[in-house]
């Protein structure tokens, strides 16, 4: 996984104001269909990884995993953040071919 280059992009996409971020919020695009892509924390607690983990099977939209919570949100120059989705395709496509 190159770290530097997913990182970059994910600011990238918070930049152009593509990324919503917050257990909450996250849960509304994805049933409103704006999610694309949704990045969840390793360190996420049990009850917030089913939650993601079952929204995301329901509305099939594709869940990465991604190494801690600093990280990320570090990534979007934020604290630390457990889960974020991308709300644009291209942005969410490219992120996800980086992680893998």
């Amino acid at each position: 996984m190159n770290n530097n280059r997913w990182m970059s992009l994910l600011g990238l996409a918070n930049r152009a104001r593509k990324v919503v971020s917050g257990e909450e919020l996250v849960i509304k695009e994805i049933r409103n269909g704006n999610a694309k892509l949704v990045l969840l924390s390793e360190d996420a607690s049990s009850n917030t990884a089913k939650k993601m983990n079952d929204k995301s099977t329901y509305y099939q939209v594709q869940l990465r995993i991604v190494s801690d919570r600093y990280s990320l949100g570090h990534a979007i120059g934020k604290e630390a953040r457990v889960v974020v989705a991308i709300t644009d395709s291209g942005f969410a496509e490219k992120i996800s071919h980086l992680l893998d």
